[in-house]
């Protein structure tokens, strides 16, 4: 399963890809707000960063004019810019005209498999259900990328991959993972929070501790 890291915030971007973990960043609305920079600039340094893994960067239009005139544009900016469009019926228009333009889109929004299933048959590159949504009002969201992963192994024609978005903690990561989530982009905290466990910690301190009495030195 690809890491994604998602946010837009290039310290944040730039710690995760040293670590050697993460596969492409995703980012929104809501993340590029906080950074206080034209929208066009984070983009792009995020995609000169990530190479050639693939970079979300999200339409704010919900009519079809502007969300077409809006994910060309994006689309220009760098070769590995995916652009995200919402589940919405202009959403899934938009996607059917993008994707015969050889635009990568990300399905972003998607709360049900029907929407996935749409998403995908649109030609969405991915398609990103908020488990962590459903959680929030007392669903089981992880129930819903087992659904759509099951409706996109049914069919050899659907190679729409599968963004388990939305992730909320180290458990969230670990589901995707077993049920074949294509893709899991996780906020930077999330990440960090993966790498650690307790019993790690004291295994590694006893460790130091035993090599520093024996008196050894590896030089």
């Amino acid at each position: 399963m690809k890491i994604f890291l998602d946010t837009a915030n290039f310290e944040d971007i730039r710690t995760a890809n040293d670590w050697g973990v993460i596969d492409g960043v995703t980012t929104n609305p809501t993340l590029a707000g906080r950074e206080g920079r034209p929208f066009r600039e984070i983009v792009e340094e995020i995609c000169d960063v990530m190479g050639e893994r693939p970079v979300s960067a999200e339409v704010v239009a919900t009519d079809i004019e502007g969300m077409l005139k809006e994910a060309r544009e994006v689309s220009s900016w760098a070769s590995n810019v995916v652009v995200k469009i919402p589940l919405i019926p202009t959403g899934i228009q938009a996607i059917t005209i993008l994707y015969q333009e050889g635009i990568k889109v990300n399905c972003t929004l998607c709360f049900s498999p029907a929407q996935a299933l749409f998403a995908a048959k649109a030609g969405a590159t991915y398609v990103s259900p908020f488990i962590g949504r459903l959680d929030d009002i007392g669903h089981d969201g992880m129930e819903l990328v087992a659904q759509i992963r099951q409706i996109l192994d049914n069919y050899d024609n659907l190679d729409t991959q599968i963004i388990t978005s939305s992730v909320r903690h180290t458990r969230h990561i670990v589901r995707a993972a077993l049920l074949g989530s294509d893709v899991a982009t996780v906020p930077f905290k999330v990440l960090e929070k993966a790498f650690h466990h307790a019993l790690t910690d004291v295994g590694l301190q006893r460790f130091l501790n035993d090599w520093e009495e024996a008196g050894l030195s590896i030089f």
